[in-house]
């Protein structure tokens, strides 16, 4: 694999990761009733999600302007993490609104 790639697929593998782990801690403050804190950190989730996007959006921009994208393993496990880490934040974002409308009910 080329080094663009592998340095690509690990920035996207970093940022998705560190997205992911922000999103978690979003969901311990959410359970703790510190609805204010995580949305801070799903906020900060989503903005480090979105530096490992950028990666992704510059192997895209390369391959579309005729640049051959040598795809190994490393660049799939890349794309996976950035794919699942996008589900995750989505669903943490659902959990954060249930967890706090269950805190209004239930008091």
């Amino acid at each position: 694999m080329n080094e663009k790639i592998f340095e690509i697929s690990f920035g996207i593998i970093g940022h998705a990761g560190d997205a992911k782990s922000t999103a978690h801690e979003a969901l311990s403050e959410a359970k703790d009733g510190n609805f204010e804190k995580a949305r801070e950190l799903l906020k900060e989730a989503s903005e480090t999600l979105n530096k490992a996007h950028r990666f992704q959006t510059e192997l895209i921009q390369a391959e579309a302007s005729g640049e051959k994208t040598e795809i190994g393993v490393v660049l799939v496990h890349s794309q996976d993490h950035l794919m699942t880490t996008m589900n995750f934040l989505q669903l943490a974002k659902e959990f954060v609104d249930m967890y706090e409308f269950i805190f209004k009910k239930i008091g």
